[in-house]
């Protein structure tokens, strides 16, 4: 029992050790944001793509008759270099995760992995199925290979019981596995966020943008109010577009993600289930 105890103090400190800032997570959202107005003000607001641009500039001129759809963009308001900020903090930890699941799923597939490391155990060839985990070069290979080891080393134990052994070569897969899975999840909360968050920035933006329209109806009459209405109704709603296309994105790939990891995830269980059925069936 000494020895089951030692065995549990080594991972929470290798956990410890691999754990990595997530410099990403800190520094990604505000440089997106930054990014944003930028290209609010300095591309779309380009004083080019107006009629009437405001010469004194500043953080927000006062353009007006844009030239094009695209320019229409900027009389939106100071919420769409917001919006167009969550959109670039979609696609930068879209990309990340993209990277991190790849990497984490290795080579081949998973299941056909699995069944080739039972049959090497079946067959007692552990270097053989330590090998498979070496061409896997994915999570569940990593944790396949740590239990392997264990599973190597509670062999030649003749110290402990089986179940012992077990419990041993099942702590060693929980010890891997913990290292494993919070690189899987990291960041994906971010997606969520923006999911929900995206749309009611838009939804802000367009109210605000309609109450400027109002309030320039009160101010004029005739023909020429039901123009600017108009107008400014069309130019409120590019941030309701922007809300909810930067949502949609985001809650696709959250979701696409999750089902990736998902799969992932099971491989890990299977290749745990897998270890310990192995050597209770094999070395008794």
């Amino acid at each position: 029992m000494a020895e089951i105890k030692a065995t549990g103090v080594k991972p929470t400190s290798s956990t410890q050790v691999k754990k990595s800032s997530n410099i990403i997570a800190s520094i990604a959202p505000l440089v997106c944001i930054l990014m944003g107005y930028i290209i609010w003000r300095f591309v779309i607001g380009s004083a080019s793509n107006f009629t009437k641009p405001d010469p004194s500039g500043g953080f927000w001129p006062n353009h007006e008759g844009p030239i094009g759809s695209f320019s229409k963009m900027y009389l939106g308001g100071i919420i769409v270099p917001i919006l167009i900020g969550c959109f670039l903090t979609v696609l930068t930890f879209v990309i990340e995760r993209l990277l991190t699941v790849i990497k984490a799923a290795g080579t081949g597939n998973i299941a056909e992995f699995i069944r080739k490391v039972q049959f090497h155990l079946a067959n007692k060839e552990i270097d053989k199925a330590i090998a498979e985990c070496d061409k896997q070069k994915g999570a569940v290979g990593n944790v396949m290979k740590g239990g392997l080891h264990k599973y190597k080393d509670m062999i030649s134990n003749t110290e402990l019981t089986t179940e012992q052994k077990v419990l041993n070569i099942q702590k060693e897969v929980e010890e891997a596995t913990a290292l494993e899975l919070p690189m899987l999840e990291k960041n994906l909360v971010f997606l969520s966020t923006i999911a929900s968050v995206a749309t009611l920035l838009g939804l802000l933006g367009t109210v605000l943008g309609m109450i400027r329209s109002f309030s320039a109806l009160g101010d004029s009459g005739g023909g020429e109010a039901a123009q600017k209405l108009s107008q400014g109704i069309s130019e409120a709603l590019y941030n309701t577009a922007l809300g909810i296309g930067t949502s949609a994105i985001a809650i696709i790939t959250y979701n696409v993600f999750t089902t990736r990891i998902d799969a992932i995830t099971y491989g890990i269980d299977e290749s745990g289930f897998t270890l310990t059925q192995s050597f209770a069936a094999n070395y008794k």
